[in-house]
């Protein structure tokens, strides 16, 4: 089942069960998804969807901080439990051990393809590193990474 397909059903559910949060949460994230299909004239893959939710959880965390430095504590508790919900449609979020494992193996690729890698090559360290947590099905920060690839690259 697709992931806007479980997320459909989980809408229906929280209706049911009269889950107010949750049905909120669940009718943002499908009005999201929709708003997707829309601009793209096309249903939404599983892969396009989970960057929509990535989009999203991101957006919460940034709301979370804004609302904190306000002193609104009651509203970044909200944020905070619409961050949980959405990332239980989720992967699980790769540690840093593993992170590094992905790093040191996407360079140690791109200096065996001859490319002489310095601190100037970001971008396509980045994109390989990016490629292939992809590939392995896993998601991480982009800020972590970033930064470790920074370190490994000047190293």
């Amino acid at each position: 089942m697709s992931l806007t397909e479980t997320i459909s059903q989980d809408m229906v559910t929280a209706m049911k069960a009269r889950d107010a949060e949750r049905l909120s949460t669940l009718r943002m994230v499908k009005t999201a998804f929709k708003n997707k299909e829309i601009d793209k004239r096309a249903p939404l893959t599983d892969a396009e969807a989970s960057q929509i939710l990535t989009t999203l959880i991101k957006q919460r965390k940034e709301s979370v901080e804004a609302f904190l430095k306000g002193n609104r504590p009651e509203l970044a508790a909200k944020e905070t439990a619409e961050i949980e919900l959405i990332e239980s449609y989720l992967p699980k979020e790769a540690g840093e051990a593993e992170i590094r494992e992905v790093v040191s193996g996407a360079l140690a690729e791109l200096t065996a393809a001859g490319t002489k890698l310095g601190p100037r090559d970001m971008g396509p360290a980045m994109k390989a590193v990016q490629a292939k947590l992809q590939a392995a099905g896993v998601r991480a920060d982009g800020r972590q990474v970033s930064e470790i690839v920074k370190a490994s690259l000047s190293s």
